[in-house]
This record gives structure tokens, sequence and C-alpha cells, in this order.
């Protein structure tokens, strides 16, 4: 089995900040920040997450879980994954062969809904407390390539200048952690750092020594004594 527990602490260091800044974002604005129990609109938000996070979530959810729970989970993961390919490659089309500009194609994504498969049927998060930063930071602003978001059951109204989240920074953050995560095993490859995954594929992945493409290590053949 690989260990990730190195980088898996530098994650949860991050993490950590990220709910502070949530906090006093909160504190500051308690009538616009309106995240509450039940309250699921960031569960059907379509994104992806880097391999550290894919990593870290598929770890709780084998060692969290029991097997009747993740079994459930996959299933809500095969239909939510077959709707995210269906997206894509509507995305696809939409910037390749319509030439939409990545500006009316982010905003076609920004409008498409996909409930999350840790969405239990009670409304309530199925792994909550190794949700990725996405989720932590919904409900706050935001900003994306210089471009303000703001959660549309929030308080916060557009035109208004509010403190935001740089998301740019935080994911160059997450790429750093994944470049850590593959040293930290003895993984090489030039471009996997970069990988992004929803978490629908986070689940159902095998985060193994055959996925990293890590080859084992052959014990020398014993000398034999004449």
């Amino acid at each position: 089995m690989l260990d990730f527990s190195k980088t898996f602490e530098k994650y949860e260091a991050l993490v950590a900040q990220v709910d502070k800044i949530f906090a006093a974002m909160q504190e500051a604005h308690k009538d616009s920040v309106r995240c509450k129990i039940y309250c699921c609109d960031c569960c059907y938000a379509v994104f992806d997450v880097t391999l550290i996070e894919s990593a870290y979530i598929n770890h709780h959810f084998n060692k969290l879980l029991d097997r009747k729970e993740r079994r459930k989970i996959l299933r809500r993961a095969e239909r939510a994954d077959r709707k995210f390919y269906q997206i894509k490659r509507k995305l696809q089309k939409m910037y390749v062969k319509e030439e939409k500009s990545p500006e009316e194609v982010l905003f076609h994504l920004a409008r498409e809904r996909v409930p999350c498969p840790l969405l239990n049927d009670e409304k309530l998060c199925d792994l909550y407390a190794s949700r990725p930063i996405t989720c932590r930071v919904y409900g706050i602003p935001t900003s994306i390539g210089g471009t303000p978001h703001i959660c549309g059951e929030s308080g916060f109204k557009e035109g208004t200048a509010y403190p935001t989240v740089n998301l740019d920074n935080m994911n160059n953050r997450l790429i750093e952690l994944s470049k850590d995560l593959l040293q930290e095993i003895g993984a090489n490859h030039p471009r996997m750092h970069m990988s992004l995954v929803p978490v629908s594929a986070a689940l159902m992945t095998t985060y193994d020594r055959k996925y990293f493409g890590i080859q084992r290590r052959r014990r020398p053949d014993a000398q034999t004594i004449a």
C-alpha cells in the first residue's frame, strides 16, 4: 500500500487555512453567508479536483465507510460520471465546432447541475470532513481568472466589492501538493500532477502502484552456495 501521509499532512494544513478564511468571512458578513445544514446547492456544482484531493478523498472513502455504504455511493458515482462525460462532450463541441468563447463555455458549465455521489438521501455529505476545497469556499465570494463568482443562495450582490478567495492561487498550491505526492511515492510522470477529475472518478479509482506506474523493486537473487 502506498503511503501518502506526509503530503496529506501538508494538504490538511492548507485545508485548515481555507476553513479559517471561510470562518472569518462568515463572521464579517453574517447576513450574506447563508450556508447551513441541509443546504446543498454546492453539491450539484460541476467541477474537477486535483490529484492530491482525489487521492485524499479516495483514501478516506475507503478508510471511513463500510462496504455497504461504499457500494451505494459507487452506484451514484457511476451515474454522475456518465453525466459528466456527456457534459464535457457538449462543452468540447461548443468550443471546437461551434467556436464559442471560453467565457461562453464556462458560463454554460456553471449552469450544469449534477448531484455529487457523496450527497446522501438526507441531503448531507457522506464524507463531509474530507470534502474538497471547492466545497469549503462555496458560499463566499471567489474569483477565477480575475472574474468574481458568488453563490446564488448567498446574500452577496453582483457588482458590489467584497474580499474574494483567489481560486487560481489555490489551484496552483494544490498542483504543487500533487507534485509533492508523486515525489513522496516515487512516481515519475511529467504531467500527472496536472490531472483533474470529478469527485465521481476519484471515488472509483484505485490509487495503487499500477495506477501511478510504479514498478515493484525486485529482490536480489540469493547466491547459490556450492
